[in-house]
């Protein structure tokens, strides 16, 4: 049976069960229990019923129709993905649709059937209470019954992947820079100046941050699944009590955390009078209904964001030098990597071509070589020509496209080493480029370079400072979808927030040690795409202001640069920035191939 003939019948699998279960509508978000951006294949219920696999979008099932809500990141690949199934793409102008955008569809819809009683689903362990909120407030104002008691995965999803096991393991505190205890105690002093005295954390890397320890259980990303109650003396672990191993059960002990399954929380909570009267401080866009609901019946919810947020996002000492060895690490991996690439490219045809997936597994095998690399930070982005405007795109066996003499690959990439995190971009040139995409490649450059180089007061947002990144390739008439840069967990995800570059209006303020990435990109369908991205550290330069300082090392392509394009300031930025890359390297390359490969590629462009 074809993929869209698996996605056509479990949609008829589950229109059955919506009508014995009384439902017009049900539907299926990207999140998990834990408001994750990447969750456990357990609870991708979203991929599982469209097929669509991107990391955001909303799918909608009524008794007569499907639609799929995603961002403009995943327009195309939405739309290949859902080929053939009853699922219809809506291309979304955000991250996520809004709670009254899909009651009028699902209103629209019902009119269109005659259907005036309408009850919807959703699952309410797998939303967070803010869009909850929104959504019961929106199905109340339509008429609409909401239901979020239903979960339908359960009993239609065959063969559906259990939550994993995998143990739990201390993060050293050389490489977290702050103990548990420390971390719990200013937690608990910011839940008490917001008028709580208890709080549940549940945002996985939030979890992680906080107790010093890491995991497996999530793609990319060294969390473990788990909830955390936070009281006034002592703090509760909910996990599955196989992956705790002996070491990890003596720590918790010693820093006064107990355990409790996993999947006892909700009993707990009803059950347990010592948390009858607390004052929880409950996040509703991070904690889900069900949890939000079960507080409101025990106790008295104040609605803030969590401390933790925020917290974690502010790099110590030992996370800054942890960040400055993983960049070396990456470095060299990424100039053995672009040293090969260009061997083989010059090579000519062969019986082993290049392809787009033999790229990711050459990075990936070399990123492995580096000491204390675990893991890739996401999956690997390696777009050839038309592929590379699909922003996150990933090669597939049957799209796997061959890498020839011309055009541009783009390649978005990352590696969880020990002590730090790394995402880059890179695009790279294979040979002849057309003048669009000379022009295309340098909009975005420049567009990195002015925002690299930008001095601003504490606390500017970075919605005050994106169009610095965008302001050139404006003026040709042109733009990108995705936000210009987020935060680098250390050592945890890849995306951290809530501070970000985006053109909507994003309030997190900036601060200095915090982390966050510049990637401007232009993209042109069924032709090129271009995207230019480094991890920055926000320092100090000067009191009360700002300067942005790469960590990641690794030379950018000069070869696609249209130089009449570039300001003078621009190119010596540039040049400073390949300066540095060559004199940091350099050191820590032991073939002389590729030192000769990092020399040249780091030489002075233009007349700076």
């Amino acid at each position: 049976m074809s993929k869209s003939e698996t996605i056509t019948q479990r949609v008829e699998s589950l229109r059955t069960w919506m009508r014995n279960h009384g439902l017009s509508a049900y539907i299926f978000p990207s999140t998990d229990p834990h408001a994750g951006e990447y969750v456990p294949d357990h609870w991708k219920t979203r991929e599982w019923i469209s097929g669509f696999n991107g990391s955001a979008g909303t799918a909608v099932v009524t008794l007569t129709r499907a639609a799929l809500w995603t961002d403009s990141r995943y327009w195309l690949a939405a739309e290949e993905q859902t080929v053939g199934t009853p699922f219809e793409v809506v291309r979304c102008g955000r991250n996520v649709v809004t709670a009254d955008e899909l009651v009028a569809w699902i209103k629209n819809e019902a009119a269109h059937t005659g259907n005036v009683v309408l009850t919807v689903g959703i699952d309410g362990w797998c939303v967070p209470q803010s869009y909850a909120t929104n959504l019961a407030s929106a199905t109340a104002a339509a008429d609409i019954v909401l239901r979020t008691d239903l979960e339908p995965a359960s009993a239609l999803w065959e063969n559906r992947p259990v939550l994993p096991l995998s143990p739990i393991e201390i993060h050293p505190l050389d490489y977290a820079g702050e103990a548990a205890q420390s971390k719990m105690e200013r937690i608990r002093a910011s839940v008490n100046n917001q008028g709580a005295n208890a709080t549940i954390i549940t945002q996985l890397d939030e979890i992680a941050w906080t107790l010093n320890l890491r995991g497996s259980d999530v793609h990319c990303t060294p969390v473990f699944v788990a909830y955390l109650i936070l009281l006034p003396e002592k703090a509760i672990l909910f996990i599955d009590p196989k992956k705790v191993t002996p070491e990890v059960n003596a720590y918790l002990a010693d820093i006064r955390v107990g355990t409790a399954p996993y999947a006892s929380i909700a009993d707990t909570l009803q059950q347990s009078r010592s948390f009858r009267g607390l004052r929880f401080l409950i996040d509703p866009d991070t904690t889900n209904n069900a949890i939000y609901d079960l507080v409101s019946m025990i106790g008295i919810g104040v609605e803030a964001e969590c401390p933790v947020s925020r917290m974690k996002t502010i790099k110590n000492e030992a996370e800054i030098r942890g960040y400055r060895s993983a960049m070396l690490k990456d470095g060299v991996a990424m100039v053995k990597f672009l040293r090969w690439l260009e061997d083989e490219m010059s090579i000519g045809p062969t019986n082993e071509p290049i392809t787009e997936i033999s790229v990711d597994r050459k990075l990936t095998a070399l990123r492995a070589e580096q000491s204390g690399c675990r893991d890739i930070s996401f999956d690997t982005i390696a777009g050839y020509g038309p592929h590379a405007a699909i922003v996150h795109y990933e090669a597939t066996p049957e799209t796997d496209k061959r890498l020839e003499s011309h055009g541009l690959l783009l390649l978005d990439s990352g590696a969880q080493y020990v002590d730090g995190t790394t995402d880059i971009t890179r695009t790279i040139a294979l040979g002849s480029l057309t003048d669009e995409e000379r022009r295309d490649y340098t909009l975005v450059l420049k567009g990195h370079i002015r925002l690299a180089m930008a001095v601003f007061p504490d606390g500017t947002s970075g919605t005050q400072l994106d169009v610095l990144a965008r302001y050139a390739m404006w003026q040709d008439h042109k733009n990108y979808g995705h936000g210009t840069g987020h935060g680098v967990g250390s050592y945890l995800s890849v995306h951290e927030g809530p501070h970000q570059f985006r053109m909507n209006w994003m309030p997190a303020p900036l601060h200095a040690n915090m982390t966050v990435t510049i990637e401007p990109g232009i993209y042109i369908a069924d032709s090129h795409g271009c995207r230019t991205e480094n991890t920055m550290l926000i320092v100090e330069d000067g009191e009360g202001w700002l300067r942005l300082d790469p960590l990641t090392l690794c030379p950018i392509d000069t070869r696609p640069i249209v130089q009449e394009l570039m300001t003078p300031d621009e190119v010596e930025y540039l040049n400073n920035y390949h300066v540095r890359v060559r004199e940091v390297l350099l050191p820590l390359l032991d073939n002389e191939a590729d030192k000769k490969w990092l020399i040249k590629a780091t030489e002075k462009y233009g007349n700076s």
